[in-house]
This record gives C-alpha cells, structure tokens and sequence, in this order.
C-alpha cells in the first residue's frame, strides 16, 4: 500500500492540514467531514450510525473496501479479513482522530491507495468517546506538547473508556462490545498519547501480550509480526519502541511489557482471538509529530495484515476451535523475571537534583545527553493461577447485567427447562480486600480468598446453561472466574451476595447460640479456636453472639458469601 506521502486533495482537507499542523478537529467538523465522503464516494465508504453516547450523541463508524462491498453477513461469508481501527477513546490524545481522516480520504480519492487493501476491509470509528471530544480545553493533558485545544480523557459519566470494556458502565461500551462481536475483527489498532519516562522515540506500541494470547497467535506475534512492525517504521522514519514501562523509576534499568488485561482494549481483543495494538505516541513530542508517526504506524499494521491476511486468519480459526476443547484455563498472569530479553534503546541521560519547592530530589532528563544502549526488556509472562475447565457453568436468571454483557460477547448460552437438582462446584468468599477508593465507579476487589465446595442445587426453569465447548469460551472464563483479573465478581457484579441478610436480637438469641453450641460440635471447636486466638472479645457480646451466628448451620443463609455462579464439572 503507498505511504503517507501522497499529494493531499485540496478538495477534502482535514483541519490538522488547514491549520498550522498543531490543531485537531471538533466533533462537528469531523462527522461533517465524513459525511460528505460518504455521499461523495458512496461506492467506497458506508457510514452508519452505530448507537449513542451517555450524553445522547450518535456514534458513528465507516468501512472502506476496494470493491464497494459493505454488507458484514457478505464480507464474513466471503472470509474477508477484516482491520480495525478505533479511535478519540481518550480524545486529549487525538493524533489517531486526525490521521483516520486523512487516511479514509486519501482511499476515497486514490484508487491505487484503495486498489491496495485488495480483499482486506478497512473498519474504523472516528471517534469512540464522542462525551470527551465535545468537552473541549486545553489544560487537562498535564506537560503535553499540543495540540492548541483538545478534548477529554473521560466521558459523559466521567468514566475512563479504556477500562469499561468488562463493566460496560457506559453506553459506549456496550454499544462496542456489540459491534467488535459483530464484526469480529482479525487486527485492531486503537490509537493513543503516552505519558511518563522521556526519551528519543516518538513511537512507542502496546500489543496483547503474546504469551497471554497464547495459542499459535501468540508466537506469531511476537516472532513475526512485531519485527516486521519495527523494521517497517524503522524505515519509515519513525523508529519504533516497546511502550516505556519502566521495572524501576527510568527506562536505563529495563523496561516491562504492559499487562493489558481486559478492562483496556487490547485485552478484550484478546479475548475474542484478536491481535490488538495500542500505539501510544510521546506526549513531549511537537502534535505533527505525533500525527505523522501515528498515521505512518497504522499504515504500517494495516500493511502487514493485508500481507499476512490468510495466515492471522487461520490462526484465529486455530484459537478459537482449540478454545472448544481447552482442559485448563490461565485466569492470572505475572511478568517472568526470569528469562529477559533484550532491546537496543534510544534514550536520555536521567538527572537527580534538589527540589525548588520541596525537601526532596526530582527527576529529570537531559536531552544533551543522548544514549543508546541495550536494555533488559521482560517480554514475556507466565501463567499465576490456572483452572480445570468446567464442562459448563449455570447462571441464575436473576443475574441479568451479566447475562446480557455474554450475549453482547457472542457467547452462545441455553435457557433451563426443566427445574432439576444438580451437583457442582462452588466458590465461597471467605474474605475480599476492595479498594479504599473509588475506581472507575466501582469498589474493584483486589484480593480474595476464596474456598471450592461440592454442593447440591436446584436449578430454576428460566436459568442459563453456558456449555464451555464453544468458540466463545475465552470470554465467559475471563469473565466468571472469580479469581480473573477483569471477572465480574472483581468489579463488584455480585457485591450484594457478600452481605449476610438477616440478623438477631441479643437477649433471644443468647439461648439460642448456647443450644447451638450444644448441638453443633463442628461450631463448638470453631468457637473454642476463636476463643483462643481472641481472648479479647469475649467481653464483647455482638463479637461472640455474631461468631456464633455467622458460623453455625441453624440459621445458615446459603446465598450469603456464594458466589453465584456455579461450575458443572461433569
């Protein structure tokens, strides 16, 4: 496909080209500007709206192809491979949302550009946090070299969008996971500005990380297609980096693969077999810059898809069948320390000096003093906590939100019909550490300590039957495993199970507890166990009738501290 170097149509010039290249486009000239190529180009761009935003704003999404077929149900039976580039999901960091326009323009209006993606279809939204875009300044990207104005990280509802792909908090996400699903696409770029460490690189590349894409995707990556990437932008002009995540305070001492798991988009990509990018251009570098590096990197992907197309295809096809058949699940990943390798990096000579305002040292960076040197890059990651895979799992109609949010994922589920009795496998939360403050409108719990049980229980007419031999499969693990590092239980979807529903009344019960006592020797060695070990509390009367309540089986509440969805094993 011919780079970005072709001559700019006077006819459709974006305001990034109209401006002094250190400006970004608004919401309104940015859908204006699409819609007129849409009617102008029919038989190269379709352009529909795709839902609305928390604030009541369309969402809009375009498809390019080179023969002007734009019906998903055809390009899918066709076995078309499919591209995906998302944009504006933070848009302070809009280099993505004025390089997308220009590119979508320059197919329109050069054939031999558009001739290029030959089979492949070119699927973008322009601008996907369409709240953040219209809520315009330009003072909430702190040290950020423009562009002059730009919009805002968060939406409508204040909520960061590269976070809400699990919750769906928001309108937009919802309204993304069923697109994604939909269209399915093979490669996703999802465009954005990084922060943190100084340093040469104008570019630096977030990818699902490859041993957590696993399967034959994951080697390919990181074998095949990222050096492919880097020695394409190298030559470009624009070399390229890993994302600068530094394992201690500067990059000089390595750097670390981004964990990106499924809240931010990448990770849900890889929930569904995708290969997911998020390029994440230096803030401190001049906006043309970072238009230029941006738009040249997706061009550089969307090259080596439409290259590789049939193989990322069949790799897919390879993950999602082996997902049907998978015995054990990693639902935990930690960085291997282990087994680094290796990257000749490009940076600046990191300066210790005493604070003006304070009694401390800052850090900064001296950019006289350039070096260039091979670092340690820990690229790879090892499984922390792997599960047997159920044959299925069974979830009480009652848990709707969750229900809906696997449907919107194409995870194929049956309604119970007949109310039967059934053995399975149960976690109990024997304890959870939330956060102390709120995260992205959730109290997310960080840690638990869960215990597996063998119960019996009644399955309800109306009730979800979720068979794990599917292609889909990847999605529900992650998604209902407790322990996951994005599952539901995590952001708080069954919060309400962890709080025990009735009480007692002290002076009843005190007869009661003593006749429980009596009656329960598992209780009794429970209480003689807390007893020892809380010599304390025995003057406490709430402290000793609650143990007591909590822990004896007369008045067990089985709901409380069930999680409630339950894995079927045989």
């Amino acid at each position: 496909m011919p780079t970005s170097s072709l001559t700019t149509s006077s006819d459709y010039p974006t305001p990034f080209e109209l401006g002094n290249q250190n400006q970004t486009t608004q919401w309104v000239q940015c859908m204006a500007f699409y819609e007129r190529l849409a009617k102008d180009f029919s038989d190269v761009m379709s352009w529909q709206q795709i839902g609305i935003s928390d604030n009541g704003i369309p969402m809009f999404s375009g498809v390019i192809t080179a023969d002007g077929e734009f019906d998903r149900e055809v390009l899918h039976a066709q076995k078309r491979p499919i591209f995906f580039n998302n944009n504006g999901i933070h848009p302070g960091e809009p280099e993505g949302i004025d390089a997308c326009m220009a590119l979508v323009r320059d197919f329109c209006v050069h054939p031999e550009l558009r001739a290029g993606l030959g089979k492949t279809v070119f699927l973008f939204i322009p601008i996907y946090n369409v709240d953040g875009c219209l809520n315009r300044q330009n003072t909430s990207r702190v040290n950020q070299d423009g562009p002059e104005m730009f919009g805002f990280r968060a939406n409508g509802r204040n909520l960061d969008l590269n976070r809400d792909f699990i919750k769906c908090d928001s309108l937009a996400a919802q309204v993304f996971n069923q697109f994604f699903t939909q269209w399915n696409p093979d490669v996703m770029v999802d465009t954005h500005t990084s922060n943190g460490a100084d340093y040469v690189y104008t570019m630096t590349l977030i990818q699902t990380q490859a041993d957590k894409l696993g399967e034959g995707l994951g080697s390919f990556l990181r074998q095949s297609m990222l050096p492919e990437i880097y020695a394409q932008m190298e030559a470009r002009g624009w070399p390229t980096c890993p994302y600068v995540n530094p394992v201690k305070v500067t990059p000089d001492d390595g750097i670390e693969d981004f964990l990106e798991v499924p809240r931010f988009s990448t990770g849900y990509a890889a929930l569904h077999h995708t290969i997911g990018f998020m390029p994440e251009t230096h803030m401190l570098k001049p906006y043309a810059d970072r238009y230029a590096s941006m738009r040249c990197l997706v061009e550089v992907v969307l090259d080596f898809t439409i290259n590789n197309a049939a193989q990322i295809q069949t790799l897919r096809a390879q993950a999602r069948a082996a997902a049907k058949e998978k015995a054990h699940w990693p639902v935990l990943w930690e960085a291997d320390h282990s087994c680094p390798s290796s990257f000749r990096f490009k940076g600046y000579q990191a300066i210790y000096s005493p604070s003006k305002i304070g009694n401390y040292t800052r850090l900064s960076y001296d950019r006289t003093q350039a070096w260039e040197r091979d670092i340690p890059y820990y690229d790879h990651f090892r499984e922390a906590l792997v599960i047997k895979t159920p044959k299925a799992y069974l979830i009480p109609q009652a848990w709707r939100e969750v229900i809906e949010r696997l449907q919107w994922n194409g995870v194929q589920l049956k309604r119970v019909e007949i109310a039967q009795d059934i053995r399975v496998q149960c976690y109990r939360v024997k304890a959870t550490t939330s956060r102390l403050h709120a995260y992205e409108g959730h109290m997310f719990h960080d840690e638990m300590e869960l215990e597996r049980s063998d119960e019996t229980i009644t399955t309800q007419v109306g009730d979800y039957w979720l068979d794990l031999t599917q292609e889909n499969a990847r999605y529900a693990v992650e998604t209902l495993e407790p322990q996951a590092h994005d599952s539901f239980f995590r952001w708080g979807f069954f919060n309400s199970v962890l709080e025990k529903k009735e009480a007692f009344s002290d002076y009843v019960f005190e007869d009661s507890a003593l006749d429980m006592l009596e009656s329960e020797p598992e209780l009794a060695a429970l209480f003689a166990e807390w007893k020892r070990n809380y010599p304390d509390l025995l003057s406490d009367q709430a402290a000793v009738l609650g143990f007591i309540f909590a822990h004896g089986k007369r008045y067990r509440e089985p709901e409380w501290r069930r999680y409630p969805i339950f894995s079927v094993m045989e």
